[in-house]
């Protein structure tokens, strides 16, 4: 469910900029107000599985992520939408760390590499499920549709884990709930994400952007302190102690915030500026998804055989590459020449990646607090995700808005064109032209436009690519081969 939900709703921006009128900060608040929810309550979402019965939590979860996505599909405005997001952002805060919590839970440590590695090829194969169906409804029916998608999974998710999935703790059911923890980290990291976000429009001397980028700061220092002193913390920070276990968390920091801020502008990239449908830009990421379920499996049995190092410099190496190779193709073009090469190459990187890196996880973190360890890794990937959104948010603000001027300037647009087309450069490649009446001079505005997306886009891929590489730099710095990762785990 919520691979589908975070690969649908980036198709459905798009179809939501016509049909709503969402701006690019808007597109991001429907993006990061699930992610922001998700990232501060991950934690109490795994602690409170491993206290109160993973089963139990998980499913709560699937049942308030379901009412959540049909609020979302029945919203009438952005501010509805955005609302019904938050919600559904506290549901996948109990259901995904508790779905590994749950695997780590039932398999032996001679097993769990290959159960988990099964467990990214099935979230691989829903997310390319996800995107192409969801793509074709949103062509042919709405936008909507792409919410509702979640109910007929939640109905199968439900009987199956009622019926076939045991229960387990990790905890004690009487400790206390961090709920003062989860509300410092939900105003820490909104205030971070609201200032980046209004930054873009209302600049960095604006007093309520400061401020809040102040508070924010302010409310996650006294998080830290909070969990450092508190006796049942959501977020154990002596976890952090294993150098396995902080390893992994900063490669999943660094590589899915360049997978999160690059893949909230690849959708926007193939259907504004390449053409492409929805269900074509669902479709052109499946080579990325097949990989993943074909060889998941196989990536998570070659840790066992070879310790989870060498995969994981060798898998964000290769993504560093593909991200890179999204930053050759400018406007038009075949799909196989100009984005299939960079989806094969980060598929394979990828795929390299995710199972040893969620086994590497695991594994360093003692079986009582297996909810919390995936709590903690998942609340990273959503963090790390949240974070990019909202800074390359940024850097595409500002190198989309000085080359639009540059190339409008240099084509000798005439000055009143210029003023109606950057009166409304939030919305970026969605810029509605129907004021151009002569069609030589819409062409030439149109074309400028779609190379200034690509130049911020180029960027972005860049930016990415470099994370990538830094968090290949972190695996081979601090994490350890086979016998290491073994030590960790039996400890």
């Amino acid at each position: 469910m919520a691979f589908v939900d975070g690969t649908v709703v980036n198709v459905a921006l798009p179809a939501l900029q016509v049909s709503i009128g969402a701006t690019l900060a808007d597109g991001q608040w429907i993006i990061e107000a699930y992610e922001l929810m998700l990232a501060a309550l991950l934690l109490l979402g795994g602690a409170a599985g491993d206290r109160f019965g993973r089963r139990r939590v998980f499913t709560l979860g699937v049942v308030l992520f379901t009412l959540a996505s049909v609020a979302c599909g029945l919203s009438q405005g952005v501010g509805q939408l955005i609302a019904a997001r938050c919600v559904q952002g506290i549901g996948g805060a109990l259901l995904v760390p508790g779905s590994l919590a749950l695997l780590s839970a039932s398999f032996s440590e001679e097993r769990r590499g290959r159960a988990i590695g099964t467990w990214s090829a099935f979230t691989a194969i829903t997310g390319a499920f996800g995107p192409v169906l969801g793509g074709f409804l949103i062509d042919h029916a709405s936008w909507r549709y792409a919410f509702f998608l979640n109910v007929p999974i939640a109905i199968a998710v439900l009987v199956i884990s009622l019926r076939w999935v045991p229960e387990s703790r990790g905890g004690p059911a009487d400790a206390p709930v961090d709920w003062a923890g989860a509300l410092l980290a939900a105003l820490g990291l909104g205030g971070i994400v609201y200032a980046l976000i209004s930054s873009q429009s209302e600049g960095w001397r604006n007093a309520a952007v400061l401020g809040t980028l102040a508070g924010g700061a302010i409310a996650l220092a006294a998080f830290l302190v909070v969990e450092s002193r508190r006796k049942g913390p959501m977020l154990p920070l002596g976890m952090f102690r294993s150098m396995e276990f902080s390893g992994a968390n900063l490669l999943t920091l660094l590589l899915y915030g360049a997978l999160g801020g690059s893949f909230f502008f690849v959708p926007l990239n193939l259907i504004q500026v390449q053409g492409y449908s929805s269900a074509a830009a669902g479709a052109a990421l499946l080579p990325f998804i097949l990989l993943m379920f074909t060889l998941s499996r196989w990536a998570g049995a070659l840790v066992e055989r070879h310790g989870p190092k060498g995969l994981l410099v060798a898998g964000p190496v290769l993504a560093a590459g593909g991200f890179a190779l999204f930053a050759v193709p400018g406007v038009g073009g075949s799909y196989w020449t100009t984005f299939f090469p960079a989806v094969l190459i980060l598929g394979l990187g990828m795929t390299l990646t995710v199972a040893p890196l969620t086994t590497t996880v695991m594994r360093s973190a003692p079986a009582e607090t297996l909810g919390i360890a995936s709590g903690v890794n998942n609340a990273v990937s959503t963090l790390a995700g949240l974070l990019a959104v909202a800074g390359c948010g940024i850097v595409m603000s500002i190198c989309f808005n000085a080359e639009l001027h540059r190339l409008l300037v240099t084509a000798d647009v005439p000055a009143p064109v210029v003023a109606s087309v950057e009166s409304q450069r939030a919305k970026l490649a969605a810029i509605s032209l129907e004021s151009v009446a002569q069609p030589e001079l819409r062409s030439l505005v149109h074309q400028a436009i779609d190379s200034a997306f690509v130049s911020g886009f180029r960027r972005i891929s860049a930016i990415a690519a470099v994370l990538s590489v830094l968090s290949a730099a972190a695996a081979w710095l601090m994490i350890g081969g086979r016998g290491s990762i073994r030590k960790q785990g039996s400890g």
